[in-house]
């Protein structure tokens, strides 16, 4: 059996308030880990094509507001 197997028996047992409780948890580390990654895709310049695309739609005054 994997780990995983592990886990998802071991969740199976859990309460209702238990349940909701690693919910919360998961959803905040899976938020911890997409922030991260877009640090790093940042700084690494994958996301550069963003900034010239809100540039270049700038320039052409079709940028719209959110």
């Amino acid at each position: 059996m994997t780990q995983v197997e592990q886990l998802q028996k071991e969740i199976d047992r859990l309460s209702d308030e238990e349940f909701m409780q690693l919910r919360r948890w998961f959803a905040e580390k899976d938020w911890e880990r997409w922030d991260r990654q877009i640090e790093a895709d940042a700084e690494s310049g994958k996301l550069d094509f963003l900034l010239k695309e809100a540039a270049t739609a700038k320039e052409k005054n079709t940028l719209q507001e959110l």
